[in-house]
Formats: C-alpha cells, sequence, structure tokens
C-alpha cells in the first residue's frame, strides 16, 4: 500500500493510507507537489523547501533515487571534473542547454555536496569523474533525503501518478484513483531508461497531452549489438580505443574503455556514441556506421614503421605486446598473415590488409540494447517549452519541468547529474517563487 515515508533511510514509518477518497481540499493550493523522487525531484524539493514551500513529494517506487544507488557501480558518479554543454545531445537549441546547465555552476554544485551536504568527493583522474569519498552511492541518496527531510519535506512513496491536469488557479494530480489538489506541480519523473527503477514515462505522456512539443524519444547511452555476433569469441576482451562514428553528415569521436560482449559492444566509449545508432531516422537515410581505432597504437605511421622493423620477431608476437592476444590473433587471421611469419617475411599485400584493421576496423552495429541497459533517455520536452529561467511551461502557468524528460543529455561520468542538480534546482526555485 502506498505509504507517506517517516524518511527513514533503510525502513519506513509512520505509514499513511491515502487509497482513501481525497476530498478536494486534502492538498492547500498552496503546496507544491512534485512528481519523481530522483536526482532532479530531490534537488527540487531541497530548493522549494528552503525558500519556505510546501512540498509533497511524490514516487512510484517503494524507494526515494533508486537510479542513484545503481549510478557508476554502485559508487555514483556525482559530478564530471570538466563539464561542457557542447558535448550534450539535444533536438533543441544549443544555446539553451549551455544556458540551462549555466545556471549553477560546476563548482557550485560540487559545493553543495562537500560543504552543505557534507559529502567530501574525490577525482578519479582516469576516469575525469567525482565520486563521494566513501564510494558509496547510499551516502549521497541519503544525504539529500536528510536535507529534504531538515527542510520540510514530505515524501510519498510507492505511488503512481496516472495524470495531471489544470483546476481552476491550480492543479489536479490524479494518484492511483485518488485526487490531489495542488498549487503547483514539478514533472521530475524521468524518461524511460532503466524501467526496473520505476522509470514508465509518465511524464512525458503528461507533458505531450498538456500540449508541449516532445522530440522523439530514444535509448541512449546503451550497449550496442551485432546481429549476428559476428565477435562473439571476443566477448570479454577490454581495451582502450577511439571510435570514429557517421550517421549522416553528423561525425562523433569518443575515446575510453571498449569491452566486447556475446551480444555486440559496451563500455564507455561505446556507450559515449550509441544513440548514433539508437537515434529514429528516415528509412532514406543511410544508417550509422562505427570503426575502432587502437588507441595508443593507432596511428598509421607508427604501425608502418612498427612493422616493417628489420628484425626477426614474429608479427604474432608484436601484436601481442600492443593488444590482447586473442583479439591480436583475430586480426592477423581476419588480413590472413601467419602470426609466425617474420616482420622482414611480410609481403606488401598482407601489410596492407593487416593496416586496415590496426588502423580502422569496422565494427558491424545491427542495434542497441534498448532502454533495459540505456543510462538515460534521449529526446523529450523540447527546451523551448519551458522559461529557461524558471522552467516553468510556457504553455501551463504552475507547472514546471526537470531532468531527464527534457530534450538533453550527455556523456556518461556525471553529466547527466549535473543537468539533473542543474535543472532540478531551477525549477524549485522558480515553482517556490510562483506559489509562495
Amino acid at each position: 500500500m502506498p505509504e507517506i515515508s517517516g524518511w527513514s533511510p533503510v525502513a519506513y514509518s509512520h505509514a499513511v493510507p491515502i487509497h482513501s477518497p481525497v476530498a478536494p481540499g486534502y492538498l492547500s493550493p498552496a503546496m507544491l507537489v512534485i512528481v519523481g523522487a530522483g536526482a532532479a525531484g530531490l534537488m527540487a524539493a531541497i530548493q522549494a523547501g528552503r525558500r519556505g514551500a510546501r512540498v509533497r513529494l511524490l514516487e512510484g517506487s517503494r524507494e526515494a533515487g533508486r537510479k542513484i544507488l545503481i549510478s557508476g557501480g554502485g559508487r555514483c558518479n556525482v559530478l564530471p571534473t570538466h563539464l561542457d554543454p557542447t558535448r550534450f545531445v539535444s533536438d533543441s537549441a544549443p544555446h539553451l542547454v549551455k544556458r540551462l546547465l549555466g545556471s549553477w555552476p560546476l563548482a557550485a554544485q560540487r559545493q553543495f555536496f562537500e560543504e552543505e551536504l557534507r559529502i567530501p568527493l574525490q577525482e578519479e583522474s582516469a576516469t575525469g569523474k567525482l565520486f563521494p569519498v566513501s564510494n558509496r552511492a547510499r551516502e549521497v541518496r541519503d544525504g539529500l533525503l536528510a536535507e529534504a527531510r531538515r527542510v520540510g519535506v514530505e515524501l510519498v512513496t510507492g505511488v503512481r501518478v496516472r495524470d495531471i491536469s489544470p483546476a481552476g488557479s491550480g492543479w489536479r494530480v490524479e494518484v492511483d484513483g485518488d485526487s490531489l489538489a495542488a498549487g503547483g506541480v514539478i514533472l521530475a519523473s524521468g524518461g524511460l531508461s532503466v524501467p526496473q527503477t520505476g522509470s514508465d514515462g509518465i511524464g512525458l505522456r503528461i507533458a505531450e497531452q498538456l500540449g508541449h512539443r516532445v522530440h522523439p524519444t530514444y535509448p541512449a547511452l546503451t550497449p550496442l549489438m551485432a546481429d549476428p555476433p559476428v565477435h562473439q569469441a571476443l566477448a570479454g576482451i577490454s581495451l582502450p580505443v577511439r571510435l570514429v562514428a557517421r550517421a549522416g553528415r553528423e561525425r562523433l569521436v569518443s575515446e575510453g574503455g571498449f569491452l566486447f560482449t556475446h551480444r555486440g559492444y559496451s563500455g564507455p566509449a561505446v556507450l559515449d556514441i550509441s544513440h548514433l545508432v539508437a537515434r529514429p531516422r528516415a528509412p532514406s537515410q543511410p544508417g550509422p556506421t562505427v570503426a575502432v581505432e587502437w588507441v595508443g597504437e593507432a596511428d598509421r605511421v607508427d604501425w608502418e614503421h612498427r612493422l616493417q622493423e628489420r628484425s626477426a620477431r614474429s608479427v604474432g608476437t608484436l601484436l601481442r605486446e600492443v593488444l590482447p592476444a586473442r583479439l591480436a590473433d583475430r586480426l592477423l587471421q581476419e588480413a590472413g598473415v601467419d602470426p609466425t611469419r617474420q616482420l622482414t617475411q611480410l609481403r606488401r599485400e598482407e601489410l596492407r590488409a593487416l593496416l586496415g584493421r590496426l588502423c580502422r576496423y569496422p565494427l558491424p552495429c545491427s542495434g542497441d540494447e534498448g532502454y533495459r541497459k540505456a543510462e538515460v533517455t534521449g529526446g523529450g520536452v523540447a527546451l523551448s517549452e519551458v522559461d529557461p529561467a524558471t522552467l516553468q511551461s510556457r504553455r501551463n502557468p504552475g507547472l514546471f519541468l526537470a531532468g531527464e524528460l527534457l530534450d538533453a543529455f550527455g556523456p556518461i561520468g556525471g553529466h547527466n547529474f549535473a543537468w539533473a542538480w542543474a535543472t532540478g534546482r531551477s525549477a524549485g526555485l522558480g515553482a517556490a517563487g510562483v506559489i509562495g
């Protein structure tokens, strides 16, 4: 049964059923209702509560902040060390993405976590991510919950919002057959990614029903598939790479970790270009292509120099010094080169075939792993539909939108948390100002 949380981070207490019919005045019109207790919703609740707003935070799952808990392998990559708006993907105007991110600069966000929530962060220099020193995502989630509790936010868990509609000067929120009145509403219910955490796209559907323009959605930051799985025998091999992906006139370059899987490819470098494969496109548009360069030794001139050494070493020995053995053997097999052949014995056509596989190796992609494994949702409510200063809807006064349901996402490594924190803060401040 849905219940109002007593804010214990482990077990909820002081449960109050809300299935019984609710009178229209159950919530004061001055109450702010926030839909979704994820990163953006929690931040919006904190900021609105700090400014005196009466806030009720509704969460469909039994626990708030479930995506926070699973992020970064359970460590929570709270923020990136550098935030570049140009790396965000959106069908909306780039200057709007930049403005929304700039509303709360990265340094100020870090200060909030370290000085206000007292959660010290440390940089992982190899990845450019900021993690809590404890390496525990639960510390981040619980810190946000504790601050929300301190400023008087009321959390309701295990209850699904079914519809939202204007009602006089306020709003009517339909919740599992009940009806709640509110002076303002913040939609921060996320997108469609990782549905097992409760993401069902309800906020996107409500926004569209209320007349907002919603760009087509698609899974982003998701592993890619190859059907047939031509590299299945290489599953488990990981290494740093440089990926070059093209779709029409769009070209992306991504560097980082890469992993062969039984179904295709994963790893940070893959996730950051996966939207080119997953993004909807017209049948007349050419399909995307992905090619890999083996980072660190990918320069063609360098490979030519190595392969033309006047040495009695075998070509197999050379490649296995640079690449994982199974991968090196696969490339040699595809190039038709005997791994025991001495470097001095390589024929011109063998050298050409091997260089092709070492310097630009095609990765056949037939699709993606979908929302089940996607870290974020691409597309969403067009940024032009909200006031960039307050995130209030331009079509529906008193309605605010924040987080993943807005049309923008960034690369892995804390960028999407930065988006959630910034847009959640703006929505919370904007809503508190309107209903205060």
